[in-house]
């Protein structure tokens, strides 16, 4: 059964109050006073969620009750009632904390509607700060932040894995957090003191590599004026991360794996070799199974690299992960902006979960970042997303590689039906004749697509 909420009116006119005590007391549990004096003891002495305040009141007014009030529990939304309100008083009254005011005589819809309007905003605040709570107890570990299944294996893994000198690889959708990881490894383990080095392999050109990796001497190539130091040596003590493993060219393969079998380097030009201590944490995006039967990736380096194996899932695949995340960056973004957005609605987190997120936690990072950069108000709104996150639609240049037209077609189907189903009320008679299909076609359907 539904909590009802607590709410107080505070009016000096004995016919008001009786109004106000016949249109609220079947939904609310209500709590009357006739000043502010009683008002004040009411509000100590139980959890109130939402306050009628009348401006003018004996001895103690609206606005000074207002602030009393906020001063006791900065969480109670108010609703300021008054007969005649100037703009300033107005003003005064929103910048005091007041959600809003009504005038009288106000229509009871107008009424109804501000006061679940007021009592949406407290309930979204309180799950923002759950959920916050939560991200910096249980479900934050390093920067990773989740609550699925898969993360929490992942945490486990990462607290297993994180005192050896194993090799790990990494696999995942791109925007998966798979650089997060491998972070969370080398903080973790005996080597955190040290330096934790990153290298794209897909964006050094082939014939720079060999010297990025392992250096080079001075005159060792046209080009090579001065001595440089390779990241292995960068990263002695420490971890070298190698993100798009998948793309090193094969002839640089053979080079990493005597590395990594004999624990030596040699600089390019130098003819003698280098002892290393480093550890090997290495990711892709790509299948290097398929890539192994393809003879584009050596068998005998992947099972060098894949000692210790790690897969993260895409969001679309862990979508209980959301609301964290998102209110995850929201917290973020808010400190880097200066900004003070403080929730994001419902509507706009169900939005968020029905879309299938093809650029992952970077893509989800991004619209929470923009949302906060823009935001007027201190709520992100389901009117304030990008009509592709609206639609559910993504550029096909984004589409996930498993999605095939059989799927984006039941994805499709799914989502129209979903829609239809919410504009009848969750009815599925009245559902199944906008759709114009029989009730048991429906039926059908949603079983096929796993729909509620």
């Amino acid at each position: 059964m539904k909590k009802k909420a607590n709410i107080l009116v505070v009016d000096d006119e004995k016919s008001l109050r009786d109004s106000m005590r016949m249109l609220l007391k079947d939904h609310y549990n209500l709590f009357i006073a006739k000043d502010g004096h009683e008002a004040i003891e009411l509000v100590k002495n139980h959890p109130i969620d939402l306050a009628l305040l009348d401006i003018r009141l004996p001895e103690i007014d609206g606005l000074q009750l207002l602030k009393i009030i906020k001063s006791i529990n900065e969480s109670i939304e108010v609703i300021m009632v008054t007969a005649v309100i100037t703009v300033g008083k107005a003003v005064e009254a929103i910048r005091s904390g007041a959600y809003d005011y009504l005038t009288k005589p106000f229509d009871i819809s107008a009424l109804e509607e501000q006061v679940e309007k007021a009592l949406q905003k407290k309930k979204l605040q309180e799950e923002n700060l759950s959920l916050r709570k939560l991200i910096e107890t249980d479900y934050q570990f390093e920067k990773i932040v989740g609550k699925s299944r898969e993360i929490r294996e992942i945490f486990g893994t990462i607290e297993d894995v994180a005192g050896s000198s194993a090799t790990i690889l990494i696999t995942g959708e791109s925007g998966t957090g798979k650089e997060l990881v491998a972070r969370a490894i080398h903080n973790r383990s005996p080597r955190k003191n040290k330096l934790f080095v990153a290298v794209n392999c897909a964006a050094i050109p082939e014939n720079l590599l060999e010297s990025e990796l392992f250096g080079h001497e001075r005159g060792s190539f046209t080009g090579a004026f001065d001595k440089q130091i390779g990241k292995f040596e960068i990263a002695s003590g420490g971890t070298l991360f190698l993100d798009e493993i998948g793309s090193m060219p094969h002839s640089m393969q053979a080079k990493l794996l005597r590395a990594l079998q004999h624990k030596e380097i040699e600089r390019v030009g130098a003819g003698y070799p280098i002892p290393i201590d480093v550890r090997i944490i290495s990711a892709t995006n790509s299948d290097l199974r398929e890539a192994i039967k393809e003879k584009k990736f050596r068998e005998d380096l992947f099972y060098r690299l894949n000692v210790v194996p790690i897969h993260i899932p895409p969001l679309r695949k862990r979508k209980e992960d959301i609301p964290l995340l998102s209110n995850h960056f929201l917290h973020k973004y808010n400190h880097e902006f200066g900004k003070k957005v403080k929730s994001i609605s419902e509507d706009a987190i169900r939005i968020l979960k029905r879309y299938d997120w093809p650029g992952n936690v970077r893509e989800l990072e991004n619209i929470i970042e923009r949302m906060v950069v823009l935001a007027k108000s201190g709520l992100i709104g389901a009117e304030h997303l990008p009509a592709d996150i609206k639609t559910g639609l993504f550029p096909l240049s984004k589409r996930p590689a498993d999605t095939s037209l059989v799927k984006a077609v039941q994805r499709f189907e799914a989502d129209f039906i979903r829609k239809t189903l919410e504009s009848a009320g969750g009815k599925k008679g009245k559902t199944a004749k906008l759709l114009g299909i029989h009730r048991n076609t429906l039926t059908n359907y949603a079983k096929r697509l796993n729909i509620n």
